[in-house]
C-alpha cells in the first residue's frame, strides 16, 4: 500500500538521516528501486515528473502500476508515490489519480501566488491524507522544461511557506538538476542553516542529488535535509550498462535481443546506484 511521505520524513528528520526520492521512468526503473528498498529495509519515495507521467500513459496508469507492483513483489517497506516539480493542475490530477504525495513547484511564480496556490493544495492534501512538498527559490538547470538559475531561497519566504502547513520544503541552496559544471560553487550551507533556523522541525528537501560530493550530502543532512532526490545518476547507470551490453555484442548472442535480457543489465545498474545512495543517506534499516 502506498503511504504519505510525512511519517517517514519526520522520522528521518528526528533520526538525522534522509530518505531517497528516486525518479521512475518505466516498469524496470520502478521494479529495481522497489526491490532494492526492500532489500535494504529502507523507506523510499518514487518520484514522477509530469513528463515521465505522460510518457507512462498518464498518472492513473502510473499509480495503478506502482500499487500493483508493491503488492505483487511483496514490498513491505513504506513507499510513497510522489509528483515531482508539479504544476498546480498536475498536482490536482495526481491527487485524483491516487498518488500518495505531491510536489507543487510554485518557485517560478511571484511569492504571493506561490503562497495562495500552496495554501489551497494544503487544504486538499490534509483532507485526503496526502503529503505535500512546496518550493521556494529555484533549482538550477532544467527538468521537464522548467529552467532555474539556481538562486538561493529567501529564508523569510521559506518560513512563510512552511507555516502554511506543508509536509516538506524544497529550497534552492545552489543545487542543480543534471550534471554539475566544473565551476560549480557548491551548496550554500549558510543559506541552508538560515532556512533550518526559520523552519524548525520541517523536513527539508535537496533536489539535484546527482554529483554532490558525499561530504556535502552528509553536512546537508546534519543541517535538516531529510529527503534527497536522485534521477540523473540512475539514468547514467542504466545507459552505461546498456551500452556495454550492446557494444559487447551480447544482444546478438542467442536471444540477447529479448527486451528482458537487453534491459536487465541497466536494471541491475540502477539497483546498485540506489543501494549506494540509501547507504549514503543513512536510511538503510530504517523501515
Amino acid at each position: 500500500m502506498l503511504v504519505s511521505a510525512e511519517e517517514m520524513l519526520n522520522k528521518a528528520k528526528a533520526g538525522h538521516y534522509a530518505v531517497g526520492q528516486f525518479n521512475i521512468n518505466n516498469l524496470e526503473w520502478t521494479k529495481s528501486i522497489l526491490l532494492t528498498a526492500q532489500e535494504m529495509k529502507s523507506p523510499v519515495i518514487l518520484g514522477v515528473s509530469e513528463g515521465a507521467g505522460k510518457y507512462m500513459c498518464g498518472f492513473k496508469t502510473v499509480a495503478a502500476m506502482v500499487s500493483a507492483m508493491v503488492d505483487s513483489l511483496g514490498i513491505t517497506v513504506p513507499v510513497a508515490l510522489h509528483l515531482d516539480h508539479g504544476t498546480y493542475e498536475g498536482a490536482k490530477a495526481c491527487i485524483e489519480a491516487g498518488f500518495s504525495s505531491i510536489m507543487f513547484d510554485g518557485s517560478s511564480l511571484p511569492i504571493e501566488e506561490n503562497v495562495e496556490k500552496t495554501k489551497e493544495l494544503v487544504a486538499i492534501c490534509k483532507e485526503k491524507g496526502i503529503s505535500l512538498e512546496a518550493e521556494v527559490g529555484s533549482i538550477g538547470g532544467e527538468e521537464d522544461g522548467v529552467v532555474g538559475a539556481g538562486e538561493c531561497a529567501d529564508p523569510d519566504e521559506c518560513e512563510r511557506v512552511a507555516n502554511l502547513g506543508v509536509t516538506m520544503l524544497a529550497a534552492g541552496i545552489g543545487n542543480i538538476h543534471g550534471k554539475y559544471p566544473d565551476n560549480w560553487a557548491g551548496l550554500s550551507f549558510e543559506t541552508l542553516d538560515a532556512i533550518q533556523q526559520k523552519t524548525g522541525k520541517m523536513p527539508l528537501v535537496l533536489h539535484g542529488g546527482t554529483g554532490i560530493p558525499d561530504d556535502m550530502i552528509k553536512k546537508a543532512i546534519d543541517l535538516g535535509v531529510s529527503k534527497i532526490n536522485v534521477n540523473t545518476e540512475c539514468q547514467w547507470a542504466f545507459q552505461k550498462a546498456t551500452r556495454e551490453y550492446i557494444m559487447a555484442g551480447k544482444d546478438l548472442e542467442g536471444k540477447g535481443f529479448d527486451p528482458r535480457k537487453l534491459l536487465a543489465p541497466g536494471a541491475e545498474a540502477i539497483k546498485e546506484t540506489v543501494k549506494e545512495k540509501i547507504k549514503l543517506f543513512g536510511s538503510d534499516g530504517k523501515a
